[in-house]
């Protein structure tokens, strides 16, 4: 199936750098009358270092669509030459902003009749998977008007966890033993930080990495030695980024959809992501997908088992609709 159509828009300039962000947009006869089309933002994975817009998973983007709502798939700044607070997470920040600010309102007159797409400025929701579901976290606290909803597929949280800082047999197993530093370091001479990179961890292209990248090989060398947040975040302020600490009375209604042998982000993260949430009283869900590793958003089939439940994260987003 064919991927849906989308436009181009640039949420924000940074150094005269423009960051852009894909737009889906559904039938224009989906939309409420009354209330007007909610928005999802839909953020990629690839460990705040690889991936980009155009790496999301469309069966999910169409589901959204299929539901009336439209998508919003911005990229970021790639680490390490930005770390995590001033590039993925400044920047999906920004584009919240852009949309609560009219700026995706005017891109879409500009497209097509503004008329038809007024937006739901109260059923502004984010979606990500892995870092991007970190990143969709980051969109309910720190920011002046949170988003909605929040739909996280196995993000990382718990960032004080010794996991972090673990070495991870199964990738370093991968690695060419060729590898050098000083060839993985080029990653650094890219100026200005890239928004698009590389492979996604995702796998939404096929193939086993390209250790001829130095972004990639630099990516999965970082993964596989549990060097990724002291590298993304030297600062280790984890009481800035860390979703699991920023959980309170005022989070907003949050669903988690995690893969029980998922051995890059271990499904106890989530899980202790999900006892915060509940024990302040946040409306919240989770589904542990039985079997599942990490970025099986990139291999689910439609209609079948993982894609029904991971579905329930999206139903989840699509009830709170309704309590309007």
């Amino acid at each position: 199936m064919t991927r849906p159509e989308s436009f181009c828009a640039v949420y924000r300039i940074v150094g005269g750098q423009e960051i852009d962000a894909d737009v889906y947009l559904p039938h224009p006869n989906q939309g409420n009358d009354a209330a007007g089309f909610p928005v999802v933002i839909n953020i990629h994975g690839g460990a705040f270092m690889l991936g980009s817009s155009e790496m999301v998973n469309s069966d999910q983007v169409r589901d959204c669509l299929d539901r009336g709502w439209i998508v919003v798939a911005p990229n970021h700044r790639l680490c390490p030459q930005v770390d995590l607070w001033e590039g993925p997470i400044g920047d999906c920040r920004a584009c919240l902003a852009w949309i609560y600010d009219g700026g995706l309102g005017d891109a879409i007159s500009k497209e097509t009749n503004a008329a038809a797409y007024r937006l739901d400025p109260d059923h502004v929701f984010a979606f990500g998977t892995s870092s991007g579901g970190t990143l969709a976290l980051c969109l309910g606290f720190g920011v002046p008007r949170p988003v909605a909803g929040i739909y996280d597929m196995y993000g990382p949280c718990d960032f004080a966890n010794a996991f972090w800082t673990s070495e991870l047999p199964d990738v370093l197993a991968m690695l060419p033993s060729d590898l050098s530093e000083e060839f993985m370091k080029h990653v650094y001479l890219d100026d200005p930080a890239p928004i698009r990179g590389g492979v996604s961890l995702e796998g939404q292209h096929p193939g086993r990495p390209d250790f001829s990248d130095p972004r990639q090989a630099f990516a999965w060398s970082t993964i596989a030695r549990g060097r990724v947040l002291e590298t993304v975040y030297p600062g280790r302020d984890w009481d800035r980024v860390d979703p699991l600490r920023n959980v309170g009375l005022a989070f907003p209604p949050t669903f988690i959809v995690h893969g029980t042998k998922d051995k890059m982000v271990p499904i106890e993260l989530s899980r202790r992501l999900y006892a915060a949430l509940r024990e302040h009283g946040v409306q919240c869900g989770m589904v542990e997908v039985a079997g599942e590793g990490h970025t099986f958003a990139a291999r689910m089939e439609v209609e079948s088992q993982t894609w029904r439940l991971q579905q329930l994260g999206f139903d989840f987003l699509e009830r709170l609709l309704e309590k309007v």
